[in-house]
C-alpha cells in the first residue's frame, strides 16, 4: 500500500475519519465479500457481525444496542451522518464508489455500511418484561419476509418478537436492510422450549392467538374484541406449510383473515401486520 493511499486519521467534526484508497486494505475485512456464499462476514459461523446499509439503517444501528465497530462508506454519506457520528469512536473509511465496489462485492446503491458484533442474545423473560403485544413465529425463513415482519413490528407498535423452531437469522444483512434496522431496534429472543415456551406467555397472562387459514376459524377482530386491557401473543407461521398442528393447539384460540376470491391466504409478512393492526386499533389511547 503506498503512503499515498491512505491518509492518517483525522477528526471531522468529531469524526474520526481514515481516507482508504486501496480495496485490498485488511481495515476493510468487515465489509469484504458480502455476497460470498462462504466468505461473508456476517455469517454465524464465521465472523458472526451485524451489516447495517445505508443511512437510515446505520443510524437504527447507533441508537441499538449494537455498537459500531467501523463504517465504510463515500464522502457523501459522511456528510449525511456527520451528526450523528460525531464523538462515535468506530473510524468511518471514506472511499470511493468504485473501492467500494471492490470490497464488497458489488456496486452499492446506499453509499454506506456499518459493522457491529453481535450483542449477546435476549431471553424471553427478558423480553416480556412489560410487553403488551408480541409476535411469535415459528418456521419463518425467508428474510424478506423475517425483515418485513420486524418493520410491521415496529411500525404497529409490537413490543417484541419470540422465535420458535425453524427461523432465519434477523442479524442476517438482508433481513436487517428489509427490516429498515428495526431488527435491531425490536427487542427478540429465541425459545429454549417450543412449543413449550408458549406456556411462559400463558402464565404471564398472554392470551396467544394462532394464525391460520381455517374458514371455521373467528376473525381477527372477533378474536381480538375484549382483548384491549390484556396481553396479547401474535403466533404466525411459515407461507405455505404454516403452523405445525402441536404449536396450534398450544394456543388459546385460532384466528384467521378473511378472504375473497377463492384465496385462501396472505403473505405471512402481510398476515402478521394485519393482525398488529387489529390489536393496535384496540389499544387503549388507539385513535
Amino acid at each position: 500500500m503506498r503512503a499515498a493511499d491512505v491518509t492518517d486519521a483525522a477528526r471531522v467534526a468529531g469524526v474520526n475519519v481514515v481516507d482508504v484508497s486501496d480495496p485490498a486494505d485488511p481495515r476493510l475485512d468487515d465489509f469484504r465479500d458480502l455476497n460470498s456464499v462462504d466468505r461473508r462476514p456476517d455469517l454465524p459461523s464465521g465472523k458472526g457481525l451485524v451489516i447495517a446499509e445505508g443511512v437510515l439503517v446505520v443510524q437504527r444501528m447507533l441508537a441499538s444496542r449494537f455498537t459500531p465497530r467501523a463504517f465504510l462508506g463515500t464522502d457523501r454519506r459522511l456528510t449525511e451522518l456527520e451528526a450523528d457520528l460525531d464523538g462515535v469512536g468506530a473510524p468511518f473509511y471514506r472511499a470511493s464508489a468504485a473501492v467500494m465496489a471492490d470490497v464488497v462485492g458489488f456496486h452499492l446503491n446506499r453509499g454506506v455500511l456499518a459493522s457491529a458484533a453481535r450483542a449477546p442474545e435476549l431471553t424471553v423473560p427478558q423480553v416480556l418484561e412489560g410487553a403488551t403485544t408480541v409476535a411469535v413465529l415459528e418456521g419463518v425463513n425467508d428474510h424478506e419476509n423475517l425483515g418485513s415482519v420486524f418493520r410491521n413490528a415496529a411500525g404497529l407498535g409490537v413490543d417484541a418478537v419470540v422465535f420458535g423452531s425453524g427461523c432465519a437469522d434477523p442479524l442476517y444483512r438482508r433481513a436487517v436492510r428489509v427490516s429498515m434496522g428495526h431488527a435491531l431496534l425490536v427487542p427478540f429472543a429465541k425459545a429454549e422450549d417450543w412449543p413449550g415456551d408458549l406456556k411462559m406467555l400463558q402464565k404471564k397472562g398472554f392470551r396467544v392467538l394462532a394464525m391460520t387459514p381455517d374458514p371455521a376459524a373467528p376473525t381477527l377482530a372477533d378474536a381480538m374484541a375484549g382483548l384491549a386491557g390484556r396481553p396479547v401473543a401474535i403466533l404466525v407461521g411459515a407461507e405455505g406449510p404454516g403452523l405445525q398442528e402441536h404449536t396450534m393447539r398450544c394456543s388459546d384460540a385460532r384466528v384467521r383473515v378473511p378472504m375473497s376470491r377463492g384465496t385462501d391466504s396472505l403473505n405471512v409478512a402481510t398476515a402478521a401486520a394485519l393482525a398488529f393492526y387489529e390489536r393496535g386499533r384496540r389499544a387503549p389511547g388507539a385513535t
